[in-house]
């Protein structure tokens, strides 16, 4: 069974959102559920600080041994850090997928967007489903 922490957003595309000190930034990075479905994560390719999306706009993709997938941004903003710490061990994603496998910062342009994101039981649910 996956673990699904309480407190997070998450997206229907496995990505979840997690609240920091800032007001207004959060961390994304995927699900324990993803890292699981896509194995020995390889490599992550990710934006620069300053880059921009739109909400579920690719922001750079993830490689494991299985796939290439892509990676959404769960909501729209400025991406003011990246996990540098992915580039030297991308197996971060498997091991601690809500701790040290966070893979951006993302500084939020309109926080309502959060409203449109699952909740831990809308997310169980939908990987249940």
């Amino acid at each position: 069974m996956s673990s699904i922490p309480n407190g997070l957003k998450y997206t229907e595309e496995h990505e979840y959102l997690r609240e920091t000190d800032a007001d207004d930034e959060f961390l994304v990075g995927i699900t324990d559920y993803a890292q699981g479905e896509l194995g020995d994560v390889v490599f992550v390719e990710l934006p620069t600080p300053g880059d921009t999306f739109d909400r579920m706009e690719v922001f750079g993709t993830i490689e494991a041994v299985k796939a290439v997938s892509d990676l959404y941004s769960p909501i729209s903003g400025e991406i003011v850090a990246v996990n540098e710490g992915l580039d030297e061990d991308p197996s971060l994603v498997n091991s601690d997928p809500y701790g040290e496998g966070w893979m951006v910062r993302i500084r939020a342009r309109d926080v309502s967007e959060l409203d449109g994101l699952l909740s831990d039981t809308d997310y169980a649910s939908h990987i249940e489903g």
